[in-house]
């Protein structure tokens, strides 16, 4: 594998693209701090991860239409209620007009809510869990989503991260890109090896920098659209 490419650099050539450092300042993201993730109720980290598992591969316009549907239908996402709907009523859900009808991702509800309150069981709540999980190895965090959630993997779990404020990368088209360009991924995208690989990369340029991991990922994409 090649050395890594100053961060100075990659940040140099985003400016480039923008006009000035201000002009790219203005277009970066800023994480929320532990305490503002904490403050987040478990019920809007399902209702996050619902709403993304919607999104994809439909019109995204339309599932912020229909959402304030979907939180009546379920009951604002309280996890504990979620556990106690039974499979008929489930089935009943899934049929509702008012709602995307999409049993296979109306039951993914379910599915997280089990694997939310299985954290709360070894936490204070899920927003503990996710708040304190260190940003420097992320990437365990985006597998844990994926291994005991329900289609929470490829990008969808860790872009749900970033909407909710916890300061992750993204492996976006143009960030893999760049990666594979500078021979830093050598393997599928979601292979240990890939993403052990592309951790390493950001903690790099995360002690080179000292910016947030979520700037981190922009500046390259910035830097090489």
């Amino acid at each position: 594998m090649s050395s890594y490419e100053s961060f100075s650099d990659i940040y140099s050539r985003a400016v480039s693209r923008f006009g000035s450092e201000t002009t790219l300042r203005n277009q970066l993201i800023s994480p929320k701090s532990e305490q503002q993730l904490l403050n987040i109720s478990d019920d809007r980290w399902l209702a996050a991860f619902t709403q993304k598992i919607f999104q994809s591969g439909m019109n995204w316009q339309v599932v912020r239409n229909k959402w304030p549907n979907f939180e009546n239908a379920f009951f604002q996402f309280d996890v504990e209620k979620m556990l106690l709907i039974h499979d008929e009523m489930w089935e009943e859900k899934a049929k509702d007009p008012s709602i995307i009808r999409h049993f296979g991702k109306v039951m993914t509800i379910r599915e997280n809510a089990i694997m939310m309150s299985e954290v709360q069981a070894k936490h204070d709540s899920f927003a503990q869990f996710v708040a304190t999980y260190p940003s420097n190895n992320i990437v365990e965090l985006w597998q844990y989503l994926k291994k005991h959630g329900a289609r929470l993997g490829g990008n969808t779990g860790a872009y749900t991260l970033r909407i909710m404020g916890k300061d992750t990368f993204l492996l976006t088209k143009d960030v893999e890109g760049y990666l594979r360009n500078q021979q830093i991924l050598t393997t599928g995208r979601d292979t240990q090896a890939a993403l052990k690989a592309a951790q390493s990369a950001f903690n790099h340029w995360h002690e080179e920098s000292n910016l947030p991991y979520c700037q981190i990922s922009q500046c390259i994409a910035y830097s090489v659209n």
